[in-house]
């Protein structure tokens, strides 16, 4: 399957692309037209960012149920 053609290439682009739209945004110095347009991206980017963080954390969930448990010293 290929990604689409402004799909970011891993996590820490999209949340640098996403980082330099917030700046820009807030900078006050882009048009009407842009600020959507920029908006629109930004929440594309923000969506890919918190799928990427929660298929991690579920990720790190399955390593954990299978590997760690609770360790409780014996006290004697």
């Amino acid at each position: 399957m290929t990604k689409p053609e402004n799909s970011p290439e891993n996590f820490e682009a999209a949340l640098a692309e996403l980082e330099s739209i917030v700046a820009k945004m807030e900078a006050g110095q882009l048009s009407l037209e842009d600020s959507l347009a920029a908006y629109r991206r930004g929440s594309t980017l923000l969506q890919y960012c918190q799928t990427k963080l929660k298929d991690a954390e579920q990720q790190i969930e399955i390593l954990e149920s299978g590997t760690l448990k609770n360790w409780t010293p014996d006290v004697e």
